[in-house]
């Protein structure tokens, strides 16, 4: 990559690249691009969240245990994990752009494939069209990110970063709210054992009625992502050639990026940090029903007010950040989720379930400020390194296993000290880096 690039012929700098001119926010004709990944934030948010309360409607449809019915968040972070690197690949060779209109296209394919599953009606096929949805919003979110850090100037590209992060939430949101609204309501409240005394009829009958609620959402979802992919196919957005011969080995970039400690300790920063978003939502429903006696839907409204907590916190953050080091809000967020968590744990009542719902305030900051943080100075290793924050989402695919194995073993309130370990080791990172000094950009391929 050249080290003086013009904006008006070049979008992919790289988050590390400080030489582009200019000290706005974006560097000129950018808006409408910008506009469009933006777009794109919420649309995977929405995807995510609407998949958090699947854990619990499979637990009832097809009667398993809490750690059976968590494999719907190992096959859709575990996509997250396995196709990041090819997403760095195909960002290398295509640019930013083809990567985005690839995962887009990827992910559409998973939401069409719960038409075959609801038919199926077997729980291994929903999985996997869970895994080919995320896999599409696994190269997706490795594009996205890092285009909107290089779409302006390196000063302000992570709360640039965090700007576009905050409209993930409103996903989300959207995402809660029609699984409360069209799949929740529908799924048969009766238990394992009601079951098991149904007729073979009447349970496939029954079964069939609760995944054709849980298939129409992913249908829709699917034909959405389809039209954010043609709107972005049509939008010009000039960037370099494709990388045809790369100047450094696999193996030297991953010693040099395993060298670099303000990145391999962000790595491990971002798989604790979706590890405590993944359990806090998956199992809020549980905690929910569990201390309060209420029924899934309501659980679920409880769980869009915490996304709506996230939503506004996320915008309040974009301001704090610009007068206050992300950092320190880091450190300030993270241990007051530690405690928020501890205290859920030992107050298992409706003041313990209110702590729960403002955890997602002390996650607001973390993803895109990590993320930032983690990429400073990466220069012509941010394509790759990129991808390896991405895969560190397999945090979302193991936790809520360990998780719900603790919670097997004693109830929802006790499993939350797993959520306190996780911003624990976040806090730290954040005491880290305030020990850095901001590296120079290094220098970027000729």
């Amino acid at each position: 990559m050249s080290t003086a690039v013009p904006p008006t012929t070049s979008t992919d700098p790289g988050p590390g690249d400080s030489t582009a001119p200019g000290r706005g926010f974006l560097h000129p004709g950018m808006a409408i691009p910008f506009g469009l990944l933006v777009a794109c934030f919420a649309a995977w948010g929405l995807a995510a969240n609407m998949t958090d309360p699947l854990v619990k409607v499979f637990r009832s449809v097809f009667s398993m245990n809490n750690v059976q019915s968590s494999l719907v968040q190992s096959a859709y972070y575990g996509a997250y994990f396995c196709l990041a690197l090819p997403a760095a690949w195909i960002n290398s060779r295509l640019g930013y752009k083809g990567g985005v209109l690839i995962g887009l296209s990827l992910a559409a394919t998973g939401g069409l494939l719960f038409i075959p599953a609801s038919h199926v009606m077997t729980y291994s096929v929903f999985l996997a069209a869970l895994f080919t949805l995320a896999s599409g919003l696994s190269i997706l979110e490795t594009s996205a990110n890092p285009f909107v850090m290089a779409m302006g100037p390196a000063h302000n590209a992570t709360r640039r970063l965090n700007f576009a992060q905050a409209f993930n939430p409103i996903g989300s949101n959207l995402g809660v709210l029609l699984a409360a609204t069209l799949i929740l309501p529908n799924v048969n409240p009766a238990t394992a054992e009601q079951r098991e005394a149904m007729t073979e009829a009447e349970l496939l009958a029954t079964r069939s009625d609760e995944l054709q609620a849980v298939m129409g959402p992913y249908v829709v979802l699917a034909f959405l992502y389809i039209l954010l992919a043609i709107s972005i196919a049509t939008v010009k957005v000039r960037e370099r050639p494709p990388e045809t011969v790369s100047r450094t080995t696999s193996q030297s970039r991953f010693k040099r990026l395993l060298a670099n400690k303000r990145y391999s300790f962000g790595v491990v920063a971002q798989y604790f940090n979706i590890s405590a978003q993944t359990c806090i939502w998956t199992y809020m429903l549980h905690y929910v029903t569990e201390t309060l006696g209420v029924s899934d839907t309501v659980a679920g409204y409880w769980l869009q007010c915490s996304l709506i907590v996230f939503l506004v916190s996320r915008f309040v953050m974009v301001w704090l950040m610009g007068r206050y080091d992300g950092r320190r809000l880091m450190v300030v967020t993270c241990v007051t989720g530690v405690c928020l968590a501890l205290f859920s744990t030992v107050s298992a009542n409706i003041v313990g379930a209110v702590a729960v719902a403002m955890l997602s305030a002390c996650i607001s900051l973390l993803f895109p400020t990590i993320y930032g943080e983690a990429l400073k100075g990466m220069g012509e290793d941010t394509k790759y390194g990129a991808a390896g924050l991405v895969m560190a989402i397999i945090g979302g695919a193991t936790m809520p296993l360990v998780q719900s194995w603790v919670m097997d073993r004693s109830s929802a309130a006790v499993s939350y000290v797993v959520v306190a370990v996780c911003l624990a080791v976040c806090a730290a990172y954040a005491l880290y880096t305030l020990r850095l000094e901001d590296p120079k950009p290094a220098a970027s391929a000729a």
